[in-house]
């Protein structure tokens, strides 16, 4: 056993309800420090030891060094840490609910929608009754914006991606592109580059615009959806329930505050740095394809039929899957049931 490992396994050291009295979380996050994410993530840091005058402090843990990135809130629930900064999606394993807290594919058009369900649409009630079964309490959540496909070919709409063979993450994704024609293949974030290079796979679906001019995707994939529309991937701040009844009421306002702020920075950032992504790479020979509503639509029918399917392996997932459609509906998205939308939408767009 690490040292670190071992120390971690001490628990954590709570107020004891006096004033001025320290208490230290420890959390670990998959981001690495100097990624736009890491950064945030260190700037919420300071900003809870500042709020706090320095009565709460964390030590965060970067890239996941202490357990693996889809151990982290199994290990906060059991006290080995504090907190869990990584994403839902990890934990699909313990429940397909969570698939739906980190990414409802093709759910939401802007991260302000996403957050606003969280707010505003009962998602967090939702969220909290998934999160306190196992353990755990959610805090809040943070997301960048849209993801862009990229392609070593054209990539204009719901036709190209016939046969299209691209890098995948496992999961809902995948069964949704495999429906539209598509040949998802899973493979690891490192290995993309050099699939794309060799003709293993035809593009990937990465991250968003900016970040992947940081992975130099496009000096091979010449071509990329923008807006996006397909992924939009949110980490969440979730701590042991233990813990967090532990913290006191100003602590935990805190605690949701500086989330709430970085959740800001980040879909500004975003917005600022995809934007100039779009205007200088078409000048380097970027095709950008900004699919049309009638092929956004059948992507929503499609992702919405599968939503409806994994709704049906356990409660906690039709629970979050409806709370998302009515949550849509009521904000004009029109998601309807899988079998309608989904014929209703491939019509429309065989018409055109």
């Amino acid at each position: 056993m690490s040292k670190t490992f071992a120390t971690l396994l001490c628990g954590t050291i709570l107020a004891a309800g006096a004033a001025g009295a320290q208490t230290n979380l420890r959390m670990q996050t998959h981001q690495s420090p100097e990624s736009v994410w890491g950064d945030l993530i260190g700037e919420f840091v300071e900003n809870v030891e500042t709020m706090s005058g320095g009565d709460l402090t964390i030590e965060m843990f970067y890239s996941s060094p202490v357990v693996a990135t889809a151990e982290t809130f199994t290990a906060a629930a059991q006290g080995i840490l504090d907190c869990d900064m990584t994403n839902g999606s990890y934990q699909t394993g313990l429940n397909p609910a969570f698939q739906f807290v980190a990414d409802p594919m093709g759910g939401y058009d802007t991260p302000l929608q996403f957050l606003a369900w969280i707010d505003y649409g009962g998602g967090e009630e939702a969220i909290q009754n998934l999160y306190e079964a196992n353990g755990m309490h959610f805090i809040g959540a943070y997301t960048g914006g849209q993801e862009s496909m990229n392609s070593t070919a054209p990539l204009e709409g719901l036709d190209d991606l016939e046969g299209w063979k691209f890098r995948s993450p496992p999961g809902m994704e995948s069964e949704i592109f495999a429906e539209l024609g598509a040949t998802p293949i899973v493979m690891d974030f490192t290995e993309i580059f050099t699939a794309l290079e060799t003709g293993i796979i035809d593009g990937a679906d990465a991250s968003t615009l900016a970040n992947n001019v940081g992975l130099g995707i496009y000096d091979v994939a010449t071509h990329a959806t923008y807006p996006g529309f397909h992924s939009m991937s949110a980490d969440h701040l979730a701590c042991s329930t233990a813990v967090w009844d532990e913290l006191s009421d100003a602590n935990k306002a805190i605690l949701e505050t500086a989330m709430d702020q970085i959740s800001l920075k980040l879909m500004l950032s975003t917005l600022v740095a995809n934007g100039e992504a779009s205007v200088q790479l078409p000048e380097q020979g970027v095709t950008l394809h900004d699919w049309s509503d009638e092929d956004r639509a059948a992507f929503r029918a499609a992702a919405v039929k599968r939503w409806d399917a994994w709704a049906e392996r356990t409660p906690e997932t039709a629970e979050l899957v409806e709370s998302h459609k009515a949550f849509q509906q009521r904000i004009g998205l029109g998601v309807e049931s899988s079998d309608e939308s989904g014929s209703e939408a491939n019509s429309d767009t065989e018409a055109q």
